[in-house]
């Protein structure tokens, strides 16, 4: 009989043993943390003769001119900073780069000399450049300043700033320049309005105005493509359709994330329909990147988190559409034999596209962004560090891969990023850390009732930017760690059973994430007005400094602040770019926060405050 020291003992083994293994496991992923020498291909754009494609690499700050001839790269062209878009001149001799920073710069680069040969500045990491047909305008989405500036490219000065909806990061004109539409990131409201989505601002480019703000379906968020067909009339828009609204005890039929396109009629600015991407078992995650064929017949999507394509057949899907009645005639039962029978019911339907469309698997990880050139469309991985083409008229479909650089270990951090944004690991594919987590980690601005902590109290995501060291993790401190939230999450929210290093390279992702200084810093440094904000907050006489102290700006308890219930003191850090807010969202700004909000004074004595009082405190708190 085994006495209690030898069990000990061997319980101890044990326990080193497994700590072996997965050291053993993650070893081959952990370098030298230098500045990370992979591509992240993040951008594309063809030369009109199709000879080439520019590559904007987001990591390596560089912009690739990759030669479609031979397969190969043919000159790395070196920036400033992450390269995240590029638009070409009429001619295909020149291209803007767009190269994100608190403080951006423009680069232009001379395609013949292979290098930079004029700068100049834009706002807050600018990205999705448009240039227009005569090649006089270039507008510019500013992401965190939520606007598109536009220039003269002869002077490159700035003429207008044109204000839009929430993080704009993606940008297509249509063939006359008459139009220019933007894909906004995320929804723009507290979480209890009617629609939760996220819109499209179209802007009238003579006029330099937002003519129409075009909400999607309830849930869509992460708009993170758009494309004009090639005769103007129509643009495609891909996003995340999120069932917010049920609480998430399956993923079984989209249940919690679906995936999909919205068609917007560019000749009455409306929405068509919007049309889920996945199969009845079979999610489609993320979509990303989307491109036309040069005769408009077919639409193309990259799935970044299924390392897929999708290949739509537009005329049949226009015509299956129109098929559909807006209501059903009266007296008129449904065909309970299919899904749809008015408009209403498509975006519901997960065989819409049944027979409409093609999925063809890639070779490389996280598909982004999609050109086409000389009937060809061509893929950019992101996470592999390649390009892959495929011919969408062959009568077999399949990819053919380029590498763009030589193979570079990862480390441990960049696998985590891989593994966060990779719906493969979950149930039947439906979604991805990131898929409730876009924009790095961040917010989607929505409401989940997640199993965490019971059914029936739905709570907003949290960014999980600094989740690592400001535990507990979860609203209302369910999980006493994030590392412990994030091997729940894999079995609370993907379903699924993953190998414990799979967590660890997550958690190392998760503690690389830094903060992003805020757009409301004036040249870094706080306004006048956020100075005096500061005053206010660290005052006995508000009190914010109490919970919320200098660092970390929280103090790791617990409070009950009106809402009911104790809920974790969130980090200030970031906030700017963490609406809604409080844990249910309903307060749509930091400014409802502090007052309407907050008529007890349980979260800071802010309600005998005066107005310009309000203003100070609210500039410094989005300072931070």
């Amino acid at each position: 009989m085994l006495t209690s020291a030898t069990k000990r003992f061997r319980h101890a083994k044990l326990l080193i043993a497994g700590a072996l293994t997965i050291v053993l496991q993650i070893l081959p992923f952990i370098r030298a943390e230098a500045a990370p020498t992979w591509l992240s291909p993040t951008a594309l754009a063809a030369t009109p003769d199709g000879h080439t494609i520019l590559v904007a690499s987001a990591t390596a700050n560089c912009l690739l001119i990759f030669d479609t001839t031979t397969g190969k790269v043919a000159a790395s062209v070196p920036l400033p900073a992450p390269a995240t878009g590029v638009a070409l001149t009429g001619n295909g001799s020149q291209a803007f780069v767009t190269c994100a920073a608190p403080e951006s710069t423009v680069c232009l680069v001379d395609l013949g000399k292979r290098q930079v040969v004029r700068k100049f500045s834009a706002g807050h990491t600018a990205q999705a450049p448009a240039l227009s047909p005569d090649g006089r305008t270039l507008f510019i989405c500013n992401r965190f300043n939520n606007e598109v500036a536009v220039f003269d490219v002869a002077t490159a000065r700035q003429t207008a700033t044109i204000p839009v909806q929430r993080e704009p990061v993606a940008t297509a004109q249509t063939p006359d320049g008459r139009l220019l539409l933007v894909a906004n990131l995320l929804q723009n409201h507290a979480a209890d309005a009617t629609n939760m989505s996220a819109a499209v601002s179209v802007i009238d480019t003579a006029t330099r105005r937002v003519v129409q703000e075009l909400l999607l379906p309830n849930g869509s968020v992460a708009l993170l493509g758009v494309a004009v067909s090639p005769d103007g009339r129509l643009a495609a828009v891909t996003h995340g359709l999120a069932r917010f609204n049920l609480p998430t005890t399956q993923l079984d039929r989209g249940w919690m994330n679906t995936s999909a396109v919205s068609l917007i009629d560019l000749t009455e600015l409306k929405v068509l329909n919007t049309v889920l991407l996945d199969n009845v078992d079979s999610g489609a995650a993320n979509p990303w990147g989307v491109a036309w064929t040069p005769d408009g017949k077919q639409l193309i999507i990259a799935h970044a988190g299924i390392h897929e394509l999708s290949i739509i057949d537009v005329p049949h899907l226009l015509e299956k559409l129109a098929k559909l009645p807006q209501t059903l005639a009266a007296g008129q039962s449904p065909d309970y034999s299919r899904a749809s029978n008015v408009q209403a019911d498509v975006p519901n339907d997960l065989a819409f596209l049944v027979g409409l469309r093609q999925r063809v698997p890639l070779k490389g990880k996280g598909p982004r962004a999609l050109v086409m050139t000389g009937g060809q469309v061509w893929a950019a991985n992101y996470f592999s560090d390649s390009l892959e083409r495929v011919d969408p008229a062959a009568a077999r479909l399949q990819s053919t891969s380029f590498a763009l650089g030589p193979e570079v270990p990862m480390t441990l951090a960049r696998r985590g990023e891989m593994l966060f944004n990779d719906a493969t690991l979950c149930f039947q594919h439906w979604q991805s850390c990131a898929t409730c987590h876009p924009g790095e980690a961040r917010v989607d601005g929505l409401n989940w009732d997640l199993l965490n902590d019971g059914i029936g109290n739905p709570k907003q995501t949290k960014s999980l930017m600094l989740a690592h060291r400001t535990p507990p993790a979860m609203s209302m401190g369910v999980r006493e760690s994030a590392e412990e939230a994030v091997r729940a999450g894999f079995k609370k929210i993907l379903f699924t059973v993953q190998p414990e290093e799979y967590a660890v390279a997550i958690d190392e992702y998760l503690k690389s994430l830094k903060p992003v200084p805020s757009p409301h810093l004036e040249k870094g440094e706080l306004s006048k007005a956020a100075r005096r904000g500061k005053k206010l907050f660290e005052s006995a006489q508000v009190g914010c400094v109490s919970c919320h102290p200098n660092g970390l700006f929280t103090d790791l308890q617990t409070y009950d602040v009106g809402t009911s219930e104790r809920f974790d003191t969130p980090t200030l850090v970031e906030i700017w770019r963490t609406a809604p807010y409080l844990h249910d969202g309903s307060a749509a700004t930091i400014r409802e926060v502090v007052t309407s909000h907050n008529r007890g004074d349980q979260h800071g004595k802010t309600f005998h405050l005066k107005p310009d009082q309000i203003d100070d405190l609210v500039a410094y708190v989005l300072s931070l």
